[in-house]
């Protein structure tokens, strides 16, 4: 009997994250967020590097510090070979004269850099790389190549190295609005009821829709 070839990859598919992730520090919030794994390994294999959770770091040691949090919400987009970096560079003190990480030190040169959040409706081009404790607000899009080291708002596209905002998505009156209808907090089915005016750029649509949905199903969200 021929032994079964493992999946072939190609660039139409993708990693669907909540189906895949293991470590205990990702936390993914829904269903559609994904990575478009065709030229690379998987989520965890590929875009997230130095964090502790993995099988081998489980198995291995205990952390001697608090391990910084990776959050992704939901219909995130991340490109191939994006790298979402969560440390490696936490015991590097740039503040003494030598940046080695000597063991005998290591627990005073540690500085934790905070918890990494990649906001609901988020996109992270191709190649694109976050650095550790950033916050990616909801809507925004890292351009391809992009490093970000600091936090993006919402809906804003920053691009470069170092990233910087480039543009904003919509006006901030609109934006404001997007934020308070929190869209990507509503319950599956008005979500889908709603679609075709969440894929559009009708603000004032999208609240009338919004408004007349819940007054028929007598709710506010």
């Amino acid at each position: 009997m021929m032994p079964e070839r493992a999946p072939s990859k190609h660039w139409s598919k993708v990693e669907l994250l909540h189906e895949t992730v293991k470590n205990p520090n990702i936390h993914i919030r829904g269903t559609h967020s994904y990575y478009s794994a065709a030229w690379t390994g998987s989520f965890e294999e590929s875009v997230v590097r130095y964090h502790y959770g993995d099988a081998y770091s489980l198995k291995t040691w205990e952390p001697l510090w608090p391990i910084d949090q990776l959050y992704i919400g939901d219909y995130v987009c991340i490109g191939a070979e994006a790298i979402i970096l969560m440390g490696g560079n936490h015991t590097h003190r740039t503040d003494w004269f030598s940046l080695y990480p000597f063991p005998e030190v290591i627990l005073d040169a540690y500085i934790g850099k905070g918890d990494t959040i990649l906001g609901d409706g988020a996109w992270i081009g191709m190649r694109a790389m976050i650095m550790p404790g950033v916050t990616i607000g909801e809507g925004a899009v890292v351009a391809s190549g992009a490093i970000v080291t600091r936090d993006v708002a919402p809906y804003v596209i920053v691009a470069g190295s170092p990233a910087v905002p480039i543009r904003q998505r919509f006006p901030a009156d609109v934006v404001k609005r997007l934020l308070e209808l929190d869209i990507y907090k509503w319950h599956e089915a008005k979500f889908d009821a709603l679609k075709s005016f969440i894929a559009a750029n009708d603000i004032e649509a999208l609240v009338v829709a919004s408004d007349e949905y819940d007054q028929k199903q007598g709710t506010t969200a």
